[in-house]
């Protein structure tokens, strides 16, 4: 992920608590924790991550 550009939801507060994803890297979303940029990242396929982004619009997962 070195050179990855880095960006939070604009509905992320400043509790700290918010992930980071990097639009860089056609078909996948690689996603980190913002309190630890230099530590391991997730990546999802893109369609597998637009599925859980619907889900949490929709409350499919409660209240997070």
């Amino acid at each position: 992920m070195t050179g990855a550009r880095w960006v939070k939801s604009r509905h992320s507060g400043n509790g700290g608590n918010c992930v980071e994803i990097s639009p860089d890297f056609p078909g996948l979303i690689p996603v980190r924790d913002s309190k630890d940029p230099e530590g391991p990242a997730l990546v999802f396929p893109a369609d597998a991550w637009q599925s859980f982004v619907t889900g949490v619009r929709a409350g499919d997962f409660g209240a997070i």
